[in-house]
């Protein structure tokens, strides 16, 4: 369903066709349609607290009119992708994942305790859904997410992660009639199986990349 082009220092998904995607993503949020979704590495050390981050990036994403623009520090390399049928209903999961800004839902920690990282997902189905079933959809790839981090079951000051202070989610599907995208339906069963596996591999990776780094690997 997603065709993928590493060319750094984009990670360019095209969509089989124009979709309608919601997301909050930092260019092209809410409700577009379009076919292209792309993410932007940058280097921890780009990001100061006085660099205009929104200008910079509006100027970036000039190379893709019309895309949805999300940003991570993570090696866009190692991104990940699943996939899911479940009665006829394809999903298909691509994501960049680091944890170094990880949070605790409902707490914060200081800003500048923590290095940058963050969870960039896209979730593409095939199923035809009203505006109002895509924002169920969103929720349900919002949950595999997060059930996925607290897998990994990573301690924080305030409690065990969730997410990071920065996780942006890009749902794609087609317009259409389907009014319900709950984990009661095929359409919520096979985004969360998705979501779900790719962010549990991207965070067992991410682990194992922050444990190589303590050790000095």
């Amino acid at each position: 369903m997603i065709t993928l082009v590493l060319d750094r220092p984009w990670l360019v998904a095209r969509l089989p066709q124009q979709m309608r995607v919601l997301s909050h993503a930092p260019q092209g949020a809410g409700y577009v349609a379009t076919d292209c979704i792309v993410w932007r590495e940058v280097r921890n050390a780009e990001l100061t607290q006085d660099f205009d981050v929104e200008s910079w990036f509006a100027g970036q994403m000039r190379h893709f009119p019309g895309a949805v623009g999300m940003m991570t520090s993570r090696d866009i390399g190692l991104h990940v992708r699943d996939a899911a049928e479940v009665e006829g209903i394809g999903a298909e999961t691509v994501v960049t994942l680091g944890l170094s800004n990880a949070e605790a839902v409902g707490t914060r920690l200081l800003w500048h305790s923590a290095d940058y990282g963050t969870i960039n997902l896209l979730v593409a189905t095939d199923a035809a859904l009203t505006e109002a079933a895509q924002l169920e959809a969103l929720t349900i790839a919002v949950q595999a997410r997060t059930a996925a981090v607290m897998d990994l079951d990573l301690p924080l000051a305030t409690g065990r992660a969730t997410g990071t202070g920065t996780d942006c989610v890009a749902l794609a599907c087609l317009p259409g009639a389907g009014r319900y995208a709950g984990l009661h339906t095929a359409t919520g069963e096979a985004i969360g199986a998705a979501t779900r596996r790719a962010v549990s591999r991207a965070a067992q990776e991410w682990r194992r990349w922050r444990d190589a780094k303590r050790a000095g690997g």
